[in-house]
């Protein structure tokens, strides 16, 4: 590979926001898997389509409308989920569905697709701007500090809402917060892998982390490393092959994730043996 590529302004800032994205994704998407919501992401990219569509219909920047409908959709169905017990899969097929038939008919009305639409479905991370750049980092900082200050709240509401609402952590409103920070990390990582690949990245790391059995902290390490790495091998392959760069970070985490699940058979396949040797040995 000809290194001279990380030179050229474009490269670096497409691995800067790379990285950023993927430290973004992979820490929401921790806590995602955990509470058994790994397509919400998958619906809230959906939602931020029907938002790209629109502001590309009504002549506003696509991104902003995308944050703001992916974010006010998260709102109100966590609203409608809390208060008519409706269960996290139908939510996400309800926002999954709506986002989508937003966008579609958005798209009718302004005589199909274009050029901007693709590059938000699929990606456009080699193209990402200068102002673009520096938002993605001020919002992957600000969510990580968020983060790390409610770590242990966060943690505890994934893994018993009820024990955490008797311990007097305020959990509706921490589950608000979650959703809104969730609809940001979904609406950034568009730039990278695109509307259609964006729940690949949050789902994909954290599954191959988990299958380490490793302590939260361990696995959100093991989850980032694994992301990162996926977006910049992702990106220095596909400008190198001349192929899309979000389907190349996918096809990275994927191939990680079967070098994941070849180690843990192995393992699983010498303990067995191991077993079988003691209890012939006894």
């Amino acid at each position: 590979m000809n290194f001279e590529i990380l030179t050229y302004a474009f490269m670096q800032r497409a691995i800067i926001c790379g990285i950023a994205i993927s430290l973004m994704c992979s820490l929401i998407g921790l806590f995602l898997v955990l509470r058994k919501q790994s397509l919400f992401g998958d619906a809230l990219a959906h939602a931020a389509f029907g938002g790209i569509a629109a502001g590309l219909y009504l002549g506003i920047y696509p991104l902003w409308a995308a944050f703001a409908v992916s974010v006010s959709s998260a709102l109100a169905l966590t609203k409608i989920k809390q208060k008519f017990q409706i269960s996290s899969d139908a939510t996400v097929a309800i926002l999954l569905s709506s986002g989508l038939a937003m966008g579609v008919i958005l798209i009718s009305l302004a005589k199909g697709f274009t050029v901007d639409i693709f590059s938000f479905l699929f990606g456009s991370i080699l193209l990402v701007s200068l102002q673009n750049t520096l938002l993605i980092l001020g919002l992957c900082g600000a969510i990580l500090v968020i983060i790390l200050l409610l770590y242990k709240k966060l943690v505890y509401t994934t893994f018993s809402e009820e024990q955490a609402k008797v311990s007097g952590i305020a959990v509706d409103k921490l589950n608000y917060l979650f959703v809104v920070i969730a609809a940001i990390t979904v609406v950034s990582s568009m730039q990278l892998v695109g509307i259609l690949l964006t729940s690949s990245l949050i789902v994909v790391p954290n599954v191959t982390a988990i299958l380490f059995s490793r302590g939260f902290k361990q696995t959100a390490i093991l989850s980032m490393s694994f992301a990162v790495f996926s977006a910049i091998v992702g990106i220095l392959s596909s400008y190198v092959l001349n192929v899309a760069p979000g389907g190349m970070i996918v096809l990275i985490s994927i191939i990680i994730f079967g070098i994941a699940l070849g180690i843990k058979s192995l393992r699983t396949r010498n303990k067995f043996v191991g077993k079988s040797i003691n209890i012939t040995k006894t």
